[in-house]
C-alpha cells in the first residue's frame, strides 16, 4: 500500500516504521501492535502520512496522555511559531540543559554591519552563536543557502571582541540550528564551513529529538491536557517547557484553569519529566 507524505510524495507503507515511532513515545510491544492493527483496518491507498499520524495521536491518547505527549513532540515544535521566537527561547532552555549558560535576542555590530543574533552560549570560557531557521510546514527542508548566509553573518562577527557574559570575548563558534531537516548539500557545506549543524534527527541519535527526550526538556506545546489557546497563552507569559510549569504553577492560575484541569495538566508534566 502507498502512503501520500507531507510533501505529496508517495511511498510504500511501513509498518516497523509506525510500530518504532509508537515505541520511542513509552508504548510497549503489544501496545504499538495494537494501535497499528486499528489503524491498518482503517487505511486506503494514497492515505496521508498525516491521517496516520492523527490517528496514532489520538489512539495512544486514549490509552496514555504521556505517551501521546512524547509522539507529538513534533508537532509541539511547530507550536513554537510562527514567526520561531518561541523556538529560539526553546533551544536556548535546551543548551541550557547541558551547561551552557545562554543569552536570547541580542544585537551586535559586526566588522560591516550590525546583526541580530537569535541565542549566544557560554561554556568553558567558548562563546558560541546560535541562529535558527524556523519552518512552519513539516515537509520543509533548509536547503544550502542557510549555511552559506549565516556564514558570512559568523565572518562579520567573529574577529571582534564584545562585552559578553561579563567580560570582553569573541564569538569563536557557530550553531545552526532547524526545527525540521537539513538538506544533504547544507549540512556538507556547513561541515566543510566549520559550523555546526542541528536538526529534529542530526547528528544522528543527538538531534533535537534526542536531546529533548534525554534531558527532559519538553515544550508545554506538547502537553494533551491543554488547548492550542492555553499553550499560546503560556508561551506569551514566558513559559517555555514543561519544566517551567513545574517550577512555576501559577502561570495554571494566570490562565484560569480550573482547580481540577490544573492537577491533571501538573501530573502529566511530571510524568514527562520523570
Amino acid at each position: 500500500m502507498k502512503v501520500t507524505k507531507y510533501s505529496g510524495e508517495l511511498v510504500h507503507y511501513d509498518e516497523q516504521k509506525l510500530i518504532n515511532s509508537l515505541r520511542k513515545s513509552g508504548a510497549d510491544q503489544a501496545m504499538a501492535e495494537t494501535i497499528v492493527k486499528e489503524i491498518e483496518s482503517e487505511m486506503y491507498e494514497g492515505i496521508s502520512s498525516k491521517r496516520i499520524y492523527k490517528r496514532a495521536y489520538q489512539l495512544l491518547k486514549n490509552i496514555s496522555n504521556v505517551h501521546a505527549a512524547r509522539y507529538n513532540l513534533r508537532t509541539a515544535l511547530l507550536g513554537l511559531g510562527p514567526a520561531g521566537f518561541f523556538f529560539e527561547k526553546f533551544i536556548a532552555k535546551v543548551m541550557k540543559e547541558q551547561g551552557f549558560q545562554t543569552k536570547v535576542s541580542i544585537t551586535l555590530n559586526g566588522k560591516c554591519i550590525s546583526h541580530e543574533i537569535d541565542v549566544l552560549l557560554l561554556k568553558n570560557d567558548v562563546v558560541s552563536m546560535i541562529e535558527c531557521k524556523f519552518h512552519s510546514g513539516q515537509d520543509a527542508k533548509s536547503d544550502v543557502k542557510v549555511p552559506m548566509y549565516i556564514l558570512s553573518r559568523f565572518n562579520d562577527l567573529k574577529d571582534k571582541k564584545y562585552d559578553l557574559f561579563s567580560a570582553k570575548r569573541s564569538i569563536s563558534k557557530c550553531i545552526i540550528v532547524t526545527n525540521n531537516k537539513f538538506t544533504t548539500d547544507a549540512i556538507q557545506f556547513g561541515e566543510c564551513s566549520g559550523l555546526s549543524m542541528l536538526s529534529w534527527d542530526y547528528p544522528q541519535k543527538n538531534g533535537i529529538k534526542d536531546l529533548v527526550d534525554r534531558f527532559r526538556v519538553y515544550p508545554v506545546t506538547c502537553l494533551t491536557t491543554l488547548t492550542k489557546a492555553e499553550k499560546d497563552q503560556l508561551l506569551i507569559l514566558d513559559c517555555i517547557t514543561i519544566k517551567d510549569l513545574i517550577l512555576h504553577p501559577d502561570y495554571l492560575k494566570t490562565i484560569e484553569l480550573s482547580h481540577n484541569r490544573t492537577i491533571n495538566v501538573l501530573k502529566e508534566a511530571n510524568q514527562l519529566t520523570n
